[in-house]
């Protein structure tokens, strides 16, 4: 028995966008979390709190692409095409936050807020073009052989603005989490009841989208509620339950006293997991939704043989200085601490 190249590949781009959406969610939730942060003392700390670490988080962004073009060309080509303006749009929002990122820090007083607004607004932008393409992902594309035949705007229904929408809210709580972590004082306490607030808009959103995949899809729809799936999967529902409501108790707690450290957040990033989970059993075995599976969409085994050589000395790499960088900044960021 050989070894399955294309199974294996689809593993390391899932797992590369998965650690993308965990690592670079928290530090595009902190943008999301501006407006509503009125001190810009107080944005000054949120934004060092992951200055030594942002620009290392769209490693995994660009590992799942380049993956995706060596290991699946026809699925690059497809999904390129098919979702050209939201991803157009996705990258200009985090063009347009690192710039901010670096600028706001070396502009004056007057200009500062200029910097602040775009610094949110790229995060905005950004969360929510995302967040745009996976619904569009989801609901499907037209292919006819090997040509994406569907519209420049197909990408853009309801379900994907509402799904844009629901990654915005997912980052906000990324990112109000990691400062519970990362903060003291009233900042920190801001923080946490902004995070107790944005739960359950969260966890109505899964709902929402749980109940609208499948009545909008009956090949999801069959996945989910046949027997004996319906009992396989159940676990993903009842997980999702249960970590909100253990999330929601810590959170209750108000002061650092009597928050575990790290709890709330580690049950955030368990939280996103589980929705990812819960997108990868919908669509499975899928590359190019609705009818495409990985394995049609597959390069040449030396293909992606050659390039998984790399891959394996690579991601070593990345896991050791992003373990190491975290390592090295952990601790909290007081307003006495700044960036250079």
């Amino acid at each position: 028995m050989g070894i399955d190249l294309s199974l294996i590949w689809v593993l390391i781009i899932g797992f590369g966008l998965m650690m993308y959406v965990l690592m670079d969610g928290f530090d595009l939730g902190i943008g999301i979390l501006f407006p509503f942060v009125p001190h810009s003392s107080d944005r000054d700390i949120m934004v060092n709190t992951v200055a030594p670490v942002w620009d290392g988080n769209e490693t995994w962004l660009v590992l799942g692409g380049a993956g995706l073009m060596a290991a699946f060309p026809l699925a690059y080509a497809v999904l390129l095409s098919a979702l050209y303006i939201p991803l157009v749009l996705m990258l200009t929002g985090l063009i347009l936050r690192g710039v901010a990122f670096e600028f706001r820090f070396k502009a004056d007083e007057a200009h500062r807020r200029f910097w602040d607004i775009a610094f949110a607004g790229g995060s905005y932008a950004a969360a929510f073009f995302q967040g745009a393409a996976l619904g569009a992902f989801i609901n499907g594309f037209v292919i006819t052989g090997q040509t994406y035949e569907g519209g420049a705007l197909d990408w853009l229904s309801p379900f994907s603005v509402f799904t844009g929408l629901g990654v915005i809210v997912s980052y906000a709580l990324l990112g109000s989490t990691w400062l519970t972590i990362k903060t003291e004082g009233v900042l920190q306490e801001h923080m946490i009841s902004y995070a107790r607030r944005i739960v359950p808009v969260l966890l109505a959103g899964i709902v929402v989208v749980s109940l609208w995949t499948p009545l909008a899809h009956s090949a999801i729809a069959s996945r989910w509620f046949s027997v004996p799936n319906i009992f396989y999967f159940a676990p993903v529902p009842i997980l999702v339950v249960a970590t909100s409501w253990q999330l929601l108790r810590l959170l209750a707690g108000g002061s650092e006293g009597n928050v575990p450290r790290a709890g709330p957040f580690l049950l955030t990033l368990f939280l996103l997991f589980l929705g990812y989970s819960g997108l990868a059993i919908s669509l499975w075995p899928n590359i190019i939704p609705p009818g495409v599976s990985f394995r049609d969409a597959a390069a040449p085994p030396q293909s992606q043989g050659f390039a998984l050589v790399g891959a394996l000395l690579i991601i070593p790499i990345i896991l050791t200085y992003t373990g190491w960088a975290y390592y090295i900044f952990r601790g909290k960021v007081t307003g006495s601490e700044g960036y250079h």
